[in-house]
């Protein structure tokens, strides 16, 4: 059983920790907010642009773009958004195992010789997947948490000229989707090559009524927006694996925090017990003593 200086070294070292996960819960919060409106500024943009796609395939049809071109796929390129840090839960995991079931699939799909070329961003989910047989990891250690657009630009442009060059025929993107602080589910993005059928099939009857003048040329302007599209869509899955990392890490700091408060009323229950229990040791030697 323990004693009562080793329950009060537990008492103040919980009290400890509790102060700390207090602190980075709050320092969490503050970059969780910060997250939210650099995703809540995006979405503007990102739909202009489908909106503007969805015009001009309504206006005249299909155009050619080698970016919308679907070949057999022999090999192809995976990019999975974990976090940067630790102390966020589950998080990594579910992204671990979201990546070994498409791997799966993907090899069920079109054949065990598929070559993959996995881009892990996040310094902890890449220790993670290190482990992974069959699978080519590309050093991507130039893009974290705090990588402005062009460097995310770069990367994504990188990824275009490989599929534009035929290194690679199809790009997916694997990240968590920003739902709400409590909810972060892992979801599969098509990146490449783009489906233009589903852009379209996505318009509004509001998208697509009214003539319009075009200058340059349709199908100019479409090869134009689509390289945008496409880094816009890298982009707004990268805000959405940050956002959903700091709600993730409020989250468990917050649960963090409530077990350390439950662990204290315990350990504070246990010292009052054993000191009651010394006081009344005490008081019957000190009375078996005046007896006597």
């Amino acid at each position: 059983m323990s004693t009562i200086k080793e329950i009060k070294g537990r008492i103040s070292s919980t009290r400890s920790s509790e102060k700390i996960t207090g602190a980075m819960k709050m320092i969490s919060t503050a970059k969780l907010r910060k997250a939210e409106n650099s995703l809540r500024q995006l979405k503007p943009y990102r739909e202009q642009l489908r909106s503007a796609i969805v015009h001009l395939l309504d206006s005249d049809g299909d155009y050619p773009s080698p970016l919308t071109e679907k070949r057999p796929v022999q090999k192809m390129a995976i990019v999975v958004i974990g976090s940067e840090e630790g102390l966020c839960g589950a998080f990594n995991m579910y992204l671990y195992k979201a990546l070994e079931e498409r791997i799966a699939t993907l090899r069920k799909e079109y054949g065990e010789k598929l070559a993959l070329d996995i881009y892990p961003l996040g310094k902890r989910l890449t220790l993670a997947l290190a482990h992974i047989d069959g699978v080519a990891m590309k050093n991507v250690s130039y893009l974290d948490a705090k990588s402005d657009t062009t460097v995310i630009r770069n990367f994504t442009d990188d990824l275009i000229s490989r599929f534009l060059t035929k290194e690679i025929d199809a790009v997916e993107v694997i990240y968590p989707y920003y739902k709400s602080m409590a909810a972060q589910p892992v979801k599969i993005r098509t990146l490449l090559p783009v489906d233009a059928s589903k852009l379209a099939g996505s318009a509004k009857k509001d998208e697509t009524s009214g003539p319009y003048i075009y200058e340059p040329s349709q199908e100019k302007i479409f090869n134009t927006l689509l390289p945008l599209f496409v880094r816009i869509d890298m982009q707004e899955s990268i805000y959405n694996g940050r956002t959903s990392e700091q709600a993730a890490r409020v989250i468990a700091m917050q649960s963090a925090s409530d077990n350390a408060k439950k662990l204290l009323e315990e350990l504070q229950l246990d010292y009052n017990k054993l000191r009651q229990q010394g006081i009344t040791n005490e008081l019957l030697d000190i009375v078996g003593g005046s007896m006597q």
